[in-house]
């Protein structure tokens, strides 16, 4: 049987405070269950607290459908990611310090110092101006959304979105390790960027590999299905922490197949091959 997605978004949460990239009750973690549903990481609750029981499904407004305790405040930048980018089903945010240092310097990681990074993310992390909780937060948020998969917060740490929850929490991951990278860089005199000549050819490779929205053509990725009863009629899709009503014809969500994506191998070779075919086309 597979994973539920509960069981792993719990998990990523739990990664979240293991690497030290959240404290007290910082970060939050989202899924998306179906059109207009959303698990969610509850409120007030440290990471390494989190359980599968414990989640929260929200609607497409915020509001909580099932589970105990109250949605984080954030959410709102959750939602706004969900509706600008159809192809994403997963959402994470946390404090990783060195990232987090940037974010409240005022630094972007705006230069694009790997192949890998292109590729992976976009032509570059950029620092999404501070705004007022709500509102003006998902508005400086929404101009960055269709370009990247990852931000930087102003005073916030860093955002990070994919197909799936595995894939956001890699590329949060990935924007640590290139804040790192950039803080030794600095020191040295400052990290060079790749050359301009070659970014179409490692944002070709990123579409290739099926990463970003530019990949999906602008069109809406599948939404999970749920699960078919003997009737051929559509089960309803809850969580674990919304006990089963009496009576009812009810079944646990679990997380669809991931789509299938290149390995790191494969990333690098697709990388090459587009360098080498662009200097020769040059």
């Amino acid at each position: 049987m597979s994973r539920t997605l509960q069981a792993e978004l719990a998990d990523v949460a739990v990664r979240l405070h293991r690497m030290g990239w959240v404290a007290n009750h910082d970060g939050n973690v989202t899924a998306r269950l179906e059109p207009g549903r959303y698990l969610a990481t509850p409120t007030a609750t440290s990471k390494a607290d989190i359980t599968a029981d414990g989640l929260l499904v929200v609607d497409e407004g915020g509001a909580r459908i099932t589970g105990r305790g109250k949605p984080f405040s954030e959410l709102s930048l959750h939602l706004a990611v969900y509706r600008a980018r159809p192809d994403v089903n997963a959402v994470v945010h946390a404090h990783p310090p060195t990232a987090t240092g940037f974010a409240v310097a005022g630094l972007a990681l705006d230069v694009p110092m790997l192949a890998e990074q292109v590729v992976s993310l976009g032509p570059r992390v950029p620092l999404v101006p501070f705004g007022a909780p709500g509102a003006g937060a998902v508005q400086a948020l929404e101009p960055y959304l269709r370009e990247v998969d990852a931000v930087l917060l102003t005073g916030n740490g860093a955002l990070a979105w994919g197909r799936d929850l595995e894939q956001a929490y890699l590329r949060l991951e990935l924007v640590e390790h290139l804040a790192k990278i950039a803080l030794v860089a600095r020191q040295l005199g400052g990290a060079r960027p790749i050359p301009s000549a070659a970014m179409p050819a490692l944002l070709e490779a990123r579409r290739k590999a099926g990463l970003g929205l530019a990949a999906e053509g602008g069109g809406a990725a599948p939404a999970p299905a749920p699960a078919a009863s003997d009737s051929g009629q559509a089960k309803k899709v809850v969580v674990a922490c919304a006990p089963a009503p009496p009576g009812s014809d009810v079944v646990v969500y679990e997380k669809p197949r991931a789509a299938t994506l290149p390995s790191a191998d494969e990333l690098a070779e697709l990388i090459r091959q587009e360098i080498v075919a662009a200097l020769k086309s040059g």
